[in-house]
């Protein structure tokens, strides 16, 4: 990817070296966009680009001593932009590995002598409904064990349709919430129990 240097990058590099955080911030301005395109181009996540076009700013700073020795500054930024480029995608692809090879064994687990996952999911289920003040409680219950219609449900409970479906909508919110907050400590549990055994 060709960019120009700036006009005065040795002058900005050599202030930079010393510490001079307006000279980084004028070398940041002038690099940091075609730096993210780059990288994003790569990626194809705005997050992970983000995170790597900031990393390499850092360190840069981190390494602002021997910025003056450099040849070629923008070579250099681009090489260290495309070094942690791959490194961040080799760590994604690791990621995603041991995820499979987790889902694998916790798959075996379950299928051996392991309680199914529906169970505890159902347990959290459980917990976070006993969470829920009472009214949004008679609600779900009636809707999700006795199967009632909203209208049922008004009916039997003395309140309006919409109220019925308001606790409804409040009921399943907080269940939601209280389940993504609760899950991944699950899946630490059932982590532990996979290589404890």
């Amino acid at each position: 990817m060709a960019i120009k240097p700036v006009h005065n990058e040795p002058l900005l590099l050599k202030q930079v070296s010393l510490g001079d955080p307006e000279a980084f911030a004028q070398l940041f301005r002038a690099y940091h966009q075609p730096l993210a395109e780059y990288v994003h181009r790569l990626t194809e996540s705005q997050e992970m680009t983000e995170d790597i076009v900031q990393d390499v700013f850092i360190k840069l700073w981190m390494k602002r001593e021997t910025l003056p020795e450099l040849n070629n500054f923008v070579h250099y930024l681009f090489i260290l932009s495309r070094n942690r480029t791959f490194n961040c995608l080799r760590e994604k692809a690791n990621k995603q590995v041991r995820q499979m090879r987790w889902a694998s064994q916790f798959e075996k687990v379950t299928t051996q002598d392991a309680p199914p996952p529906e169970e505890d999911y159902r347990a959290l289920i459980d917990v976070a409904v006993a969470q829920l003040p009472p009214q949004q409680q008679k609600v779900y219950f009636l809707s999700r064990y006795q199967h009632l219609k909203h209208k049922e449900i008004a009916a039997q409970l003395g309140i309006s349709i919409e109220t019925a479906k308001k606790h409804m909508k409040l009921a399943l919110r907080s269940i939601t919430q209280y389940v993504r907050a609760h899950i991944n400590a699950l899946l630490l549990l059932l982590i532990w129990i996979l290589f404890h055994r």
